[in-house]
């Protein structure tokens, strides 16, 4: 009797899994100030350039590009100056709220080939996070 407790509890959890760790829009943005408080002094941008990019403001400005780059960095969506939208999906899986997470993989799936037409990762990150904006702005969510 106490195995089948023990397996219904582990069940139990793992169906619940994703509900625990996933945060609300709200949650999200604040996570985000870390990278952001983080970013912006690496790469001299001001609040003005960078606070209005979940409201689709992509200024197109080396410093912006290399902001949203070092927070897909940060964020371990940047590797090896390479996108990984692989580990953006899990995240997306891991961390957003349930209402969000499908048109927001839909979204990164559509621009999964912008990143190659750019060598220069503050350019593939500029490009791709622009792409994901356009395709869904209402999902979209940044730091």
């Amino acid at each position: 009797m106490q195995y089948s407790n023990l397996v219904t509890f582990v069940f139990f959890c793992l169906i619940n899994i994703s509900y625990v760790t996933s945060m609300t829009r709200q949650q999200l943005k604040g996570s985000g100030k870390l990278l952001k408080k983080s970013c912006m002094p690496k790469n001299d941008v001001t609040e003005d350039q960078v606070g209005d990019i979940d409201k689709g403001k992509f200024i197109e400005d080396r410093n912006v590009m290399c902001y949203i780059a070092c927070v897909y960095s940060l964020s371990q969506a940047v590797k090896n100056n390479k996108i990984l939208h692989d580990a953006m999906l899990k995240q997306v899986d891991m961390m957003f709220p349930a209402e969000m997470k499908e048109p927001v993989k839909a979204a990164i799936e559509s621009c999964r080939g912008v990143a190659k037409t750019y060598k220069d990762i503050c350019e593939a990150s500029y490009w791709t996070a622009k792409c994901i904006y356009d395709y869904d702005p209402s999902n979209f969510v940044f730091a």
